[in-house]
This record gives structure tokens, C-alpha cells and sequence, in this order.
């Protein structure tokens, strides 16, 4: 059953919160969050240069939470190829879709 995309919009903030304070081992340096199309939280612990994202994050309601001091600016193509999707500033959160495949994090 998948989840409506209403209740998803609704619910992302709430499952990466959860994620977040899951357990030591998934809140532990979980410096970059977002809800992936498998609607599963993901965290990127080590922000350093281009990132692939797994799961696919976005999806057509899905959001990015940035902990770190880094702008991250997320690309449709692997290898943070291609026009820029989005740039979400450091220590914000912004909306995202349809998806991102890579995420390039920079001072």
C-alpha cells in the first residue's frame, strides 16, 4: 500500500524527526536528511563534495533537512551532473520533487 501523497507531504518533517531520534546509530552525525521515493528517511552523514542519494530522495512530496553548516545543492543526475535542482542553505529544510540523485555540499 502506498502511502497517499497528501499524508506523505504531511508526514515527511515527522519521519525524518523519527529517524533522527531513532537510535544512536541512525542519529549519529545524520548531518543531511530527506524522505527517499522508497518512503524511507535517509541521512547523508558524511557531507563532504558530491553524494549519491540513495533511495532516490524526493519523491513528488518529499523534503530535505540540512543540520549542516554547508550549502547543499541537490542535481536530478548521479554524479551532481547536469542544471542544479535545487540549493537549500545551511541549517534549513526546503520542499523537494520529483526526485534528486546526487547532493554536491560546499562551504
Amino acid at each position: 500500500m502506498r502511502i497517499n501523497d497528501t499524508l506523505r507531504a504531511a508526514a515527511a518533517p515527522a519521519l525524518l524527526l523519527a529517524a533522527a531520534v531513532a537510535g544512536p546509530a541512525q542519529a549519529a552525525g545524520a548531518d543531511f536528511q530527506y524522505l527517499g521515493q522508497d518512503d524511507r528517511p535517509h541521512a547523508i552523514t558524511d557531507p563532504r563534495g558530491c553524494v549519491a542519494a540513495a533511495g532516490k530522495g524526493g519523491g513528488l512530496t518529499g523534503a530535505v533537512v540540512n543540520h549542516t553548516g554547508k550549502t547543499a545543492t541537490l542535481y536530478r543526475e548521479p554524479g551532481c551532473k547536469g542544471p542544479a535542482l535545487l540549493v537549500v542553505g545551511p541549517r534549513a529544510s526546503a520542499p523537494v520533487g520529483p526526485y534528486f540523485a546526487s547532493v554536491r555540499f560546499t562551504p
